[in-house]
């Protein structure tokens, strides 16, 4: 991300005694000059430097090392005076080193790595708040960018994401709670994409035209916010592409097409696409074909997209269409929804998506959270996959929020707004929206994914106020911005969990009750060295979530959360000034 630190890291050592040195040397791909930055050695042959790339898009960087002539002359020379021998010569070649190098000579076992690429994203890449909404509930673009957009920015949000836009298939429409037959005014789910009226590329005309789109953008963009649209390579049977291009899709034994299953989820109101159709040829035209929509979303304001199931086509099609798309527009960013195996949601980032969907809907416990924060965030993936986490999704509903309290929600909420740079909720979070479709069924009863849902976003009781709260906390801590500065501090009890976040003279540590139904106390031990806070001296403390100030002092402490009143402190920790001098 432009502004953000990149630690370079290598294994530097030769035969000898001599003493080495190393610098890392990067720029933006095509420029020819190259910026540069010693490397120290830490231990054990480990050599690390910092580099701060200001430019977005492709860069490049590259490791050498060399034998330093000047220091080990001047380590001999210290070694021989002290035992009482003679440095004449030892000088002479100080000096005759000292001109070579003043007339340019490089060193002559001067050894490379690299180039090595390095992609640097924008700061939105990192650090963003998003907010789904489905336009379709709030009366399509027009209404909705008068009437729910400045809501939205009110609460701080970054990004407004939306399902998919385009014209909704009608063979084997859903109807509610996903039944298999539609009434005549249901209208379906938006991610069985395409009929007569067009595909990708096309606009569901109950929501307005495409200039209504893009004063929704617009719209979006005044408010300081961005719109970010679902980017779901998948057909309805009414697709124009099913009868244009039948070799882009999996046809069985007796030429039909096979819907899309995950069981036991069936979508018979859509089919999969075949990224590997026989002909090599094909297979261009189709993937041409899916960049093509890309492009023409981007030629529409858009520049973040939530790609929906990427992990079900090939890696190969990423690999290729994002650094593609990038080419031309570097400030693209892609979330990649992919609830799949570890390595695969490694992978996806590796190849080029900017956040991904992680398990945190499924964590529950301390020992959940401590193990996967410290995974995300400290184990090898932390370099190049940016997690968000989301409380819900249309899709799901999990966890304590299964017909929870207001306390749930504003538990797993503060937990997701505090514990990664990037989180997201899907609207209707605010109002508690709590009902499972089944004891076994992670989907929510009357989904919006079938239906249009009005809600009374002015609810007396609403969520809104904590959202806006956590939201502004998180825009004026740079703490908050960070993913690998979390680390975790001692409680006796499970319920309770403490975590901070440093970064400079931002101290920032969160403590909650994680359990939304009854009220628990812990005395916690705080790392005070990892908190850069002495340990003889008291300490000042603001809650941000009350404004409520008071000292502390030392590293154990009471605290007493009662979910029902607040599910936890975000506090700000302050050296007194006396400290502060030391």
């Amino acid at each position: 991300m432009i502004g953000e630190t990149v630690r370079v890291s290598a294994d530097i050592f030769r035969d000898g005694h001599d003493i080495l040195a190393a610098r890392v040397r990067w720029r933006p791909t095509g420029e020819s000059k190259w910026r540069e930055a010693p490397m120290e050695e830490l231990s054990n042959d480990r050599w690390e430097a910092v580099i701060e790339p200001a430019a977005l898009g492709l860069h490049e960087y590259a490791i050498e090392a060399w034998t330093d002539r000047l220091a080990t002359l001047a380590h001999d020379i210290e070694v021989k005076e002290a035992a009482g021998e003679p440095v004449d010569v030892e000088l002479q070649e100080v000096k005759l080193e000292q001109k070579a190098q003043k007339a340019g000579t490089k060193p002559a076992d001067l050894t490379g790595a690299g180039p090595f690429p390095l992609w640097v994203d924008r700061e939105r890449a990192l650090f963003s708040a998003w907010y789904e909404l489905f336009p379709r509930s709030e009366g399509g673009f027009k209404r909705a960018a008068q009437s729910r957009l400045p809501d939205v920015a009110a609460m701080g949000f970054d990004v407004v994401y939306l399902p998919p836009i385009h014209p909704i298939g009608r063979s084997h429409r859903k109807g509610p709670n996903n039944t298999l037959v539609a009434g005549p005014n249901d209208p379906g789910s938006p991610w069985a994409i395409g009929n007569e009226l067009g595909g990708h590329t096309a606009v569901e005309p109950s929501l307005g035209t495409i200039e209504d789109f893009d004063g929704f953008v617009a719209a979006t963009q005044d408010l300081g916010m961005e719109v970010a649209l679902d980017y779901a390579l998948q057909c309805s049977p009414d697709h124009p592409w099913v009868a244009e291009h039948p070799e882009w899709f999996h046809r069985r034994p007796d030429g039909s097409i096979k819907y899309a299953e995950n069981p036991p989820k069936k979508y018979q109101d859509i089919y999969p696409i075949n990224f590997w159709p026989a002909e090599d040829s094909d297979r261009q035209a189709l993937w041409q074909a899916c960049k093509d929509v890309i492009d023409y979303w981007i030629g529409h304001g858009v520049r973040i997209f939530r790609v929906d199931n990427p992990h079900t086509k090939p890696l190969a099609f990423w690999e290729w269409m994002i650094p593609e798309v990038q080419k031309t527009h570097p400030d693209t960013l892609f979330l990649a929804e992919a609830f799949t195996r570890p390595k695969m949601m490694a992978k996806l980032a590796e190849v080029g998506f900017s956040q991904g969907y992680t398990y945190f809907t499924w964590r529950n416990t301390r020992e959940e959270f401590v193990e996967y924060l410290e995974e995300l965030s400290q184990g090898p993936t932390a370099d190049y996959m940016r997690p968000n986490f989301w409380p819900n999704t249309p899709d799901i509903l999990s966890g304590p929020l299964r017909n929870g309290p207001p306390a749930a929600f504003r538990l797993r909420l503060l937990l997701a707004a505090t514990m990664v740079p990037s989180y997201g909720v899907y609207g209707g979070y605010e109002l508690f929206e709590n009902e499972p479709a089944s004891p076994a069924n992670e989907e929510y009863l009357h989904s919006e994914k079938y239906e249009i849902k009005h809600r009374d976003w002015q609810r007396s009781d609403s969520l809104a106020p904590f959202m806006t709260r956590l939201n502004d906390i998180r825009r004026r801590h740079p703490a908050f911005g960070e993913l690998r500065n979390i680390r975790f501090h001692r409680s006796n009890y499970e319920q309770i969990l403490v975590w901070s976040k440093v970064t400079g003279e931002d101290r920032m540590l969160v403590i909650v009750n994680l359990d939304p139904h009854a009220f628990h106390e812990d005395t916690i031990l705080l790392d005070l060295e990892e908190l850069d806070l002495p340990a003889n001296v008291p300490f000042q403390v603001t809650d941000e979530l009350t404004g409520a100030s008071w000292s502390w002092y030392g590293p154990t402490q009471y605290v007493a959360l009662d979910p029902a009143v607040q599910p936890g402190h975000v506090l700000h920790l302050t050296p007194t000034p006396t400290a502060a001098g030391q």
